[in-house]
């Protein structure tokens, strides 16, 4: 017990030294390099794409040139609202629009103007625009829910309910909204993650409703 007695007391001696408070400096310095490199983490997770889909808002598109692009995958059975079920390899010759939305997310009701806008000025153009509801939260799984807002919406362009992420999934979608852009020939041609980009994206409408199919 002595020696405990003797190693407490000199451990409170030199926790009470005041020249340059050594103890106490490294703890503090221990401390501020702890909260430094929390710091930095965050940052590099933010960098890096981590949050992908709390940037959505701001937005990024990328376009793909005919050799490059892939054809579609085909969309997966769900519940069809405004049009019986549609099939990709059947809408050849017309170009088409998917949009990855979802009715409670804000960024999908911004677009939705532009995305309503495109149906109207393009559809006998030859546009076909398909709305891909992927539900962020339970209440958005339930379709007659989902009919409900597309009416309410004044939404008059076919939705389908992908409940199960397959066509999310088989289309690699990280965020809503997102958009893709097919050509006459069912390849993929331009993407738009978040909200903006309208003028790229209807220009390149244009270019590929011009193109020989």
């Amino acid at each position: 017990m002595l020696e405990v007695d003797v190693i407490e007391e000199r451990l409170a001696c030199a926790l009470e030294r005041k020249p340059g408070k050594a103890p106490m400096d490294r703890l503090q310095n221990i401390l501020i390099g702890i909260l430094v490199g929390i710091v930095v983490v965050a940052a590099l997770s933010y960098a890096t794409g981590l949050t992908k889909q709390l940037l959505a808002p701001f937005g990024s598109s990328a376009e793909y040139k005919s050799s490059e692009s892939a054809t579609a995958p085909e969309l997966a059975a769900g519940d069809w609202i405004n049009s019986a079920p549609l099939k990709l390899n059947e809408l050849r010759g017309r170009v088409v629009v998917i949009e990855f939305w979802t009715f409670g997310c804000i960024n999908c009701r911004n677009t939705l103007p532009f995305v309503k806008s495109l149906d109207d000025r393009y559809r006998e153009k030859g546009l076909t625009v398909i709305g891909v509801h992927s539900p962020e939260f339970d209440e958005e799984r339930n379709v007659e829910h989902l009919r409900r807002e597309v009416s309410s919406l004044g939404i008059r362009y076919p939705v389908v309910s992908d409940n199960d992420y397959r066509i999310w999934n088989a289309y690699k979608v990280e965020a809503w909204p997102t958009l893709f852009l097919l050509d006459k020939q069912g390849r993929i041609r331009w993407m738009r993650v978040g909200e903006g980009g309208y003028d790229e994206t209807e220009r390149m409408i244009q270019k590929l409703l011009s193109a020989n199919p």
